[in-house]
């Protein structure tokens, strides 16, 4: 195989062989070539500034000229002298030397401005018309060619001129798009086609050209070099664009280096492939700039971009301008220079015409047979559209050149003759200038025959109404600018005289949604029509968030994604560009891989949070990006009825990345802090740039003061972009310190459970353990949110049967010896300890008073389980300050008596009892115990009407059978005014165990500490070894956090009532200790903000009314201040905050 792609295949345009230069360069200086280009410039300027306007397409004109040229230099005895000499020196240059210069930059250019998009969904048709297109076509003219020309040609010698007239040319298929007016599709598809050809048309060429000089392979030999030609080329351009775009992430605000790195990386991509291993170089530079359309664009912001832009359509426009004329040049060389061929065959020109006709019929005959293809792949194409796509055939320089190269070939390869050469560059020549001058002509008319040109009704109203907006701006800015201190007024009817684009309105505006006369209905039309205009606001948005830094480059390439799906699918739908955003919001399958212990939980944990940031920076543009175009679609359309179709469906579309940030501020609002401060921080840095670049333009600064802080704010922001602040989770040791069980525990007994306690990451859907199964171990629930489902007991009185952080999950079990009651199920991210069973029987043994605490810390979870309808709407906060201030535990022995107190509530943990009655009934553990006297009336709200379940029971009092522990509730707090305890006791919100409650209520129990606060005091920590000690201190950490060790005067039920909610009754928040306090940046801008800080600072809220608009609370969910470490080089932010982060996994 690779004797054969040395010797049979050199994927080269010439032979090394080749004849050298012509003679005629003798005559002539090298640097006569300058003047060429010179005037060729020259000339394009012209030919664009006076066709402007006009229907006569730029690159039709620059043919002409180049032709004009060619004939006073080659068909006069006149000469051009100096300008003659570069002619000639330029219609002499090396085919492949031609291709070498002009390819790479005009494909690279052609394939960077192709939407990514518009690729996908034409690829098919791209690839359709490019391989079996090609093919056909090659066979079809060169049959033509051999049947009806009388040049005695071989087949092989037919269809090599076949397979060059075959394929559309980029040089000017590109350049005569960019003159017409054909639809995004449309253009997509010839555009990708036209690149796609190039390649093979050189491939079909360099195949039948060593047929022709006699070479002979096998049909598997020819597959698997094209497979390697092909998928080589793709293989290396995708290489080349990853290095380039990781190269370009290393170059911070240098304008001239980022495109002077694309210039360059496609000239050096099309050599590699080109001459180094003989692989496709168009493939691989057209690979390359769709690359860079995919992924590359987004790495240019502000004024690189519009830099960038402005650079390749200007090196596009002179490698079409100097292509163009030098075409027309070297077909008039070829038809005046070669007399003698005409002579003997002088009517090749009648058989041009006709070769012009086969090339027509082949591509009508290509688009034909395919176009069932064609109609089914993609976007689809229907007829008219296949005629524009059959009569945009053109021909150009690729062709031109490979003719070129025959020609050369034939002076020094006996198999083809000179005369053969000849004609092939005459017949070529011929079809590039009959294509373009006919059909690149004629197009526009075809267009406007079609009525492909004309724009829809709706876009004629909007056009319209736009005038008269116009009208009303220009009426503004005249009564602004109309008079002044120095030169005095103006008058109206003047000015409005040289608007002449506002001169023919009606006298009256119309709406350009009025409603329908016939039954009211939307129009679909113009429903898809604002639809699209919707969402392009929306990615221009996107476009401003990523100049601003407010989303990273990997944000911006998938936001704007979403829109362009969205929107080939306004026609059938409502708005649903959240639909392409809702796989990298929700955690994918495959991170379940993560939780395979073949990965270290340092590991986990990271992936885990970088995950979550890019979900907020994805949830947070969307809903900005919406709220922008909201704000200025009605500013433009006003309150038309398919306007506020519009607007309602966006906000629809919010309501799940809103409710997602909402989780997000209340469980890991850090991660919100750590993106805020990003964006906040970028920011203020892009301001004080431009605040300097200001001074230095009104004359304030001198350029080297300006210089000097520009650098130094430049390498500020260098320094955020390349350090930013991280997000980093406390120690094992600390999180396990701030668990209410092991927190509370004497340093001594604590020591042995961090040694081994593992911690563990569990994402959504993950069981902890079944109900029935052996208990083997407890779960301490650090973040996330863990639900419960019961056989045996049934949850159908539980509103959010969920446990989160503070959570102590199967110690009930492990303490009574019996298996597991429930199923225990992770509902979202959740960060958990696991602490073997072993270590806490051994701990029973070792300490009465832990013992006793252990029980009481499992009546907590029992109580939940058990009586949902009654214990759920306390707090963890809540039960632990119940089983301090108000519970009783003790221990009975056989024949003892148990007695229910008044507006209390008991729980048989161990042993057996009978209620002591009429009807004696054997009752085992776990129980609930209801008193008799008056307790109906509380349970009857409580239950709404339900009978008590299987696990409870009522009865005056109990006898005790055996052993039995028995922790008994006042509950008489129920009984005032039917609400939740936690209302005059809890300090905390309860956002820690209803993880379906509204963010605005639950942000209250979130508590961010430095990581040197986290330790609790020595001198609180190890005091007290009795049970009561225990709870109170498991009660202070559950409430304060790292806070515990503090002395409050105000803490437990007591107490509670005289706390001040801060800014909601259900939910009053405990302020955080900080060592400073930095003012929260909102996204109405510094004026707003410092007006919200005076206000905090005089009425000592924290937050806002949770009764705010929607709009309100979407900017309020990424408006959070962030913890400053105060490091110099890393900006650590904890998370300390509870979580119940409900992520969802892609089915």
């Amino acid at each position: 195989m690779e004797s054969l792609t040395e010797e049979f295949f050199p994927y080269r345009i010439l032979d090394e062989q080749s004849g050298s230069h012509s003679s005629s360069n003798e005559s002539g200086s090298a640097t006569d070539a300058v003047i060429f280009f010179g005037i060729s410039l020259v000339l394009g300027i012209a030919s664009r500034h006076l066709l402007r306007g006009t229907r006569v397409p730029y690159t039709v004109a620059l043919l002409t000229i180049g032709i004009a040229l060619g004939s006073l230099e080659y068909g006069t005895s006149h000469k051009l002298g100096k300008i003659g000499n570069g002619i000639r020196l330029w219609a002499n240059i090396d085919p492949n030397l031609l291709l070498a210069v002009f390819l790479p930059a005009l494909l690279f250019e052609s394939s960077f401005a192709m939407e990514l998009h518009q690729i996908k969904r034409c690829m098919a048709q791209m690839l359709l018309l490019a391989g079996p297109g090609v093919l056909i076509s090659t066979f079809f003219i060169g049959s033509a060619l051999k049947l009806t020309f009388p040049y005695n040609w071989s087949w092989k010698t037919s269809l090599l001129l076949g397979g060059l007239l075959s394929a559309t040319d980029p040089v000017a298929v590109v350049a005569l798009l960019k003159e017409l007016g054909a639809s995004k599709k449309l253009n997509t598809i010839i555009e990708g086609e036209s690149l796609m050809n190039d390649g093979t048309a050189i491939v079909v060429y360099q195949l039948f050209y060593q047929m022709v000089i006699g070479k002979s392979f096998s049909w598997e030999a020819i597959i698997k070099f094209l497979a390697q030609v092909s998928l080589g080329a793709v293989a290396m351009g995708l290489a080349f664009g990853a290095v380039s775009v990781l190269w370009l992430g290393f170059i911070f605000n240098d304008t001239v280096i980022e495109i002077t790195l694309t210039l360059a990386v496609s000239y050096i991509a099309f050599y590699t492939a080109q001459e180094g291993v003989d692989i496709s170089g168009v493939l691989t530079v057209m690979t390359l700039g769709m690359f860079y359309a995919a992924v590359g664009r987004t790495a240019f912001k502000g004024e690189s971009q519009q830099s960038l832009h402005y650079f390749w359509e200007m090196v596009a426009y002179i490698a079409n301008t100097l292509i163009f004329i030098l075409s027309g040049a070297v077909i008039a060389e070829g038809i005046l220079g070669s007399d003698s061929v005409f002579e003997h065959h002088g009517d090749s020109w009648g058989y041009l015409i006709l070769l012009y006709v086969f090339v027509q019929v082949s591509r009508f005959f290509v688009v034909g047979i395919l176009y069932p293809f064609l109609r089914y792949f993609g976007y689809g194409l229907d007829w008219k559209e296949a005629t524009i796509l059959i009569w945009s055939g053109l021909r150009g320089a690729v062709a031109l050149s490979l003719s070129l190269s025959v020609k050369r070939s034939s002076d020094s390869l006996p198999l083809i003759t000179p005369e053969t050469g000849i004609l092939f560059v005459f017949f070529t020549g011929g079809i590039v200038f009959l294509t373009l001058i006919i059909n690149g002509s004629s197009t526009q008319y075809i267009l406007h025959l079609l009525e492909m040109d004309k724009l829809s009704s709706a876009k004629k109203r909007i056009l319209d109404y736009t005038k008269y907006e116009m009208l009303n701006k220009a009426v503004q800015a005249f009564s602004d600018l109309g008079e002044d201190e120095e030169l005095g007024p103006t008058d109206w009817p003047t000015v409005k005289r040289y608007i002449t684009s506002l001169n023919n309105l009606d006298e009256q505006q119309v709406h350009p949604h009025s409603p329908s006369e016939s039954d009211g209905r939307l129009d679909p039309t113009n429903l898809k029509d604002i639809r699209i205009r919707f969402l392009n606001g929306v990615q221009a948005a996107y476009w401003e968030m990523l100049d601003e830094g407010r989303i990273t480059q990997s944000a911006a390439n998938v936001l704007m994604q979403s829109v362009d799906e969205a929107i080939d699918l306004t026609s059938n739908e409502c708005l649903c560009d959240w639909n392409g955003l809702k796989a990298n919001v929700h955690f994918p399958n495959y991170y379940k891989v993560l939780q395979s212990r073949i990965f270290p939980q340092k590991v986990v944990t990271y992936f885990t949070v970088e995950r979550l940031e890019f979900a907020c920076y994805i949830c947070a543009a969307f809903l900005r990006a919406h709220r922008i175009a909201r704000q200025q679609l009605h500013d433009f359309i006003g309150d038309s009825d398919i306007a506020s179709e519009v607007i309602e469906e966006s906000k629809l579309e919010g309501e799940e990345a809103k409710k997602f940030l909402e989780v997000v501020h209340v469980t890991f609002p850090q991660v919100l802090h750590v993106v805020k401060t990003r964006q906040v921080t970028y920011s203020v840095l892009k301001h004080l740039i431009e605040y300097v670049q200001n001074l230095e333009k009104v004359g304030l600064l001198e350029e080297k003061e300006m210089l000097h802080l520009h650098d130094a704010l430049q390498t500020d922001l260098k320094r955020l972009l390349r350090n930013p602040p991280l997000v980093k989770f406390p120690k094992i040791s600390d999180l396990i310190s701030a668990h209410p069980l092991l927190g509370a525990l004497s340093s001594n007994v604590r020591e042995p459970f961090e040694l081994s306690t593992k911690e563990i990451m569990r994402y959504r859907g993950v069981t902890l353990y079944k109900e029935g199964s052996r208990p083997n171990g407890v779960w301490l629930i650090s973040n996330g949110v863990v639900k419960w489902t019961s056989k045996s007991i049934g949850n159908k009185h539980s509103l959010h049967p969920v446990f989160t952080h503070g959570s102590t999950l199967g110690l009930y079990e492990i303490l009574i010896g019996k298996p597991y009651i429930c199923d225990m199920v992770t509902d979202s991210v959740v960060l958990c300890f696991f602490i073997e069973s072993e270590k806490i029987l051994s701990v029973l043994r070792s300490d009465p008073a832990v013992e006793v605490f252990l029980w009481q810390e499992s009546a907590i979870i029992l109580a939940r389980l058990l009586l949902p309808q009654i214990f759920e709407k306390l707090t963890l906060q809540d039960l632990r300050a119940l089983v301090v201030e108000r519970s009783s535990m003790a221990t009975y022995i056989s024949g003892e008596i148990i007695e229910i107190p008044y507006r209390s509530i008991g729980f048989l943990l161990e042993g057996f009892i009978n209620t002591d009655g009429v009807q004696e009934e054997l009752i085992s553990s776990p129980a609930a115990l209801f008193p008799s006297q008056e307790i109906q009336s509380f349970l009857s709200v409580e239950t709404s009407g339900n009978k008590l379940g299987s696990f409870s029971h009522q009865g005056s009092c109990y006898q005790v059978k055996t052993r039995s522990r028995v922790i008994i509730f006042d509950i008489a707090a129920f009984e005032t005014d039917r609400v939740p305890l936690r209302r005059k006791s809890s300090l905390l919100s309860r956002s820690s165990d209803q993880p379906h409650t509204s963010s605005s209520r639950e942000c209250s129990g979130l508590m961010r500490f430095p990581e040197n606060l986290w330790q609790l005091k020595p001198n609180s920590r190890d005091t007290g070894c009795s049970a009561s000690s225990f709870s109170e201190k498991a009660r202070d950490i559950s409430i304060f956090g790292s806070m515990a060790g503090i002395p409050s005067k105000d803490r437990g039920f007591s107490s509670a009532s005289r706390v001040k909610p801060s800014h909601s009754l259900s939910y009053p928040r405990v302020p955080s200790y900080r060592p400073y306090q930095l003012p929260s940046v909102r996204s109405e801008g510094p004026a707003t903000a410092r007006k919200k800080l005076k206000l905090r600072k005089s009425t000592g809220e924290v937050s806002a009314d949770p009764g705010q608009n929607a709009d309100t609370n979407e900017s309020r969910a990424m408006d959070c201040s962030s913890d400053d470490s105060g490091a110099e080089d890393e900006v650590i932010v904890t998370i300390h905050s509870p979580s119940r982060l409900s992520f969802q996994h892609d089915s």
